[in-house]
């Protein structure tokens, strides 16, 4: 699908959609749980599909009504294989993988997309130490065996998905755990969110130093939970306020665990009497950010600078280079470095044509981007948003953007 924007001003008010890192986390653990939750406020999308459909294949049923989701979780033994189709979605994979091998389900992994690019080479080493045979290198993975407790060395500035899964899998463990960091932990606030999320669950997880001691064969307590808005997706409209609409959103945690608030600070840090500066944002905790970051600096008058971000090469796209392609398609002047972009002004964006790069992040980081151009932007590929924000499009139009499908293929 190829979308038609035209320049706009967006006005009025948003409910952000809910955040779809507490959902996945908030529907692993009620699936886990032996009884019933129901989780409401979920947004979905391909993505939270995803984890659902992995969690069925694990033997918990869902049942959906309007935003609310009730949730049978697992009982009993697991029969036969689990066929799990984690689509494009990082965050299915890396969090159920140690969760089914924890269950001691036979299982197959499948993905598309650039998910079997992905790494989860942490997880061949450390799951494979610990009761668990990777049948097969690539995906579909094959795994077959029962995880069992003990010393886990993770590197801490791969993903913090990797640490997430081994939280949910290993109080399921019969034996005590430890997970060692070896390195600086990036992406820390995704990590509390699971802290936060497990706590919920009435799982006991001890923090001390770098490491975390899970003891074995706790229990999983059903209960309800709302799924918080999500920061990273009001960050665009932040980003799009900072430009010259005035969007207020809504649906949000003022103390949310979220580290993409911190879009709020580097926004108030990045302007001054209504006008964009620039700005030096170290990415290590909010690499979601990036993308609509980018367009921020786009539109400053100084220099801006994006570090500590090398990770977003394997994500949906490689997105350093995606937002810069992006960017720089409508005139804008953004270089790639080793970690990270250098933003430097042109004195606003033109118009062109950009690639979505398959990467839905990148097509609601080019539809703000749009709002301020001197021109039309055509983005191919805006299907892609609907991994993570299906509504984002008509939520655009309805405050005042000027987004039109022009070609559905």
């Amino acid at each position: 699908m190829d979308v038609l924007i035209k320049p706009s001003v967006l006005n009025g008010r948003l409910d952000i959609p809910a955040s779809k890192s507490c959902a996945h986390r908030a529907l692993i653990c009620a699936a886990l749980a032996d009884g019933v939750s129901v989780v409401s406020g979920v947004t979905f999308s391909k993505d939270i599909d995803a984890t659902i459909g992995a969690m069925t294949a694990l033997g918990a049923h869902f049942s959906i009504d309007g935003d609310s989701v009730t949730v049978h979780g697992i009982s009993g033994k697991i029969s036969g294989q689990a066929d799990i189709d984690c689509c494009e979605s990082g965050s299915t994979l890396r969090f159920v993988m140690p969760v089914a091998a924890a269950l001691g389900a036979d299982s197959i992994f499948r993905g598309q997309g650039r998910l079997p690019e992905r790494p989860i080479d942490i997880y061949k080493r450390e799951l494979s130490k610990h009761g668990v045979r990777f049948v097969t290198d690539s995906m579909p993975y094959k795994l077959t065996g029962r995880l069992t407790g003990g010393r886990y060395e993770i590197e801490g500035n791969v993903s913090s998905q990797f640490i997430t899964g081994l939280l949910f899998a290993l109080p399921l463990a019969d034996g005590d755990s430890e997970i060692v960091l070896t390195s600086r932990l990036e992406s820390r606030p995704y990590v509390d969110i699971t802290l936060d999320v497990l706590k919920r669950s009435g799982i006991v997880i001890t923090e001390s130093g770098n490491s975390f001691f899970v003891k074995g064969g706790q229990k999983y307590i059903p209960h309800d939970e709302r799924v918080e808005g999500d920061y990273s997706q009001a960050a665009f409209f932040y980003v799009a306020n900072a430009i010259g609409s005035s969007v207020e959103v809504g649906n949000l945690l003022p103390d949310s665990s979220q580290g993409d608030k911190a879009i709020i600070d580097i926004i108030a840090n990045a302007t001054e009497n209504g006008s964009v500066k620039g700005y030096s944002a170290d990415c290590s905790d909010i690499p979601d950010l990036v993308p609509i970051l980018s367009v921020l600096g786009a539109y400053g008058s100084e220099k801006s600078v994006i570090f500590n971000a090398e990770r977003l090469r394997i994500k949906e796209s490689d997105r350093l280079a995606a937002c810069a392609d992006m960017l720089n398609r409508l005139g804008g002047n953004v270089k790639v470095t080793p970690d990270g972009l250098e933003i430097t002004p042109t004195g606003g964006l033109a118009s062109g044509e950009v690639d979505s790069f398959g990467d839905h992040r990148i097509v609601m980081a080019a539809a703000i981007a749009a709002l301020g151009c001197r021109g039309e932007v055509i983005i191919r590929g805006a299907e892609a948003a609907e991994k993570s924000y299906p509504d984002f499009f008509r939520d655009y139009n309805r405050l005042g953007g000027n987004a039109n499908v022009i070609n559905m293929e």
